[in-house]
């Protein structure tokens, strides 16, 4: 390993590597100690963000990531809120154990009925997504109108598989996660204002990674 100027030579699987050793150690030095099937996703979380306040405020239903990697491994697709989430996810994993993901935000009947309806894509896209013959995750790290619409859909009867509800921002973002953290699905949420589509596709990645570990 060569160093000019304290900068540190290292090929792209020794950077992951440290990272984590890093994060690791820091997550040491605060005295947090995070449940063992849940470490992996914060930690990741963490790395995609260099924010270790997700320690605090990464929330998990019951069994969650057990729940989601048995989906994951019976080929279930991940439907997103972002095409810079969707970009972000390992779609050759997912492909790997059967699964696709999907993004509708930018196809032309999301966006003329919305605009009809006066509705966000978002919103929209999520009921695009429901038709999805197979068992469904929904990765939402933008749009809070996106967590509302599978609420109001969740009172008529649908029921997601797994929800991922990371949205990012100041208006209506705490109070849609709250929503899907009272609905009984099996989540992951993060608590608070703090998110993005770069936080929604970590975790899909770091429930992919885990699964194919597990297979």
């Amino acid at each position: 390993m060569e160093r000019l100027n304290g900068i540190e030579h290292l090929l792209p699987e020794e950077i992951e590597r440290k990272s984590f050793e890093i994060i690791s150690a820091e997550l040491a030095k605060r005295g947090v100690l995070l449940p063992a099937s849940e470490e992996m996703i914060t930690k990741r979380v963490i790395h995609a963000s260099a924010d270790f306040e997700y320690a605090d405020t990464m929330t998990y239903s019951d069994g969650a990531v057990e729940i989601a990697g048995g989906l994951l491994l019976c080929g279930a697709d991940i439907v997103t809120d972002t095409n810079m989430a969707l970009s972000g996810i390992n779609k050759r994993v997912l492909a790997g154990l059967g699964g696709e993901a999907h993004c509708f935000m930018a196809d032309e009947d999301v966006a003329g009925q919305a605009k009809r309806q006066g509705r966000t894509r978002a919103a929209v896209s999520m009921e695009k997504a429901a038709d999805i013959k197979k068992p469904v995750i929904f990765a939402v790290g933008n749009a809070p109108t996106a967590l509302i619409q599978l609420w109001d859909m969740m009172q008529g009867g649908f029921k997601p598989a797994f929800v991922i509800g990371v949205p990012v921002g100041f208006v209506n973002v705490e109070a849609a996660k709250e929503l899907i953290m009272s609905s009984g699905v099996p989540y992951i949420v993060n608590r608070g204002r703090k998110g993005g589509s770069n936080i929604a596709a970590a975790i899909c990645n770091a429930l992919l990674y885990r699964a194919v570990r597990e297979r």
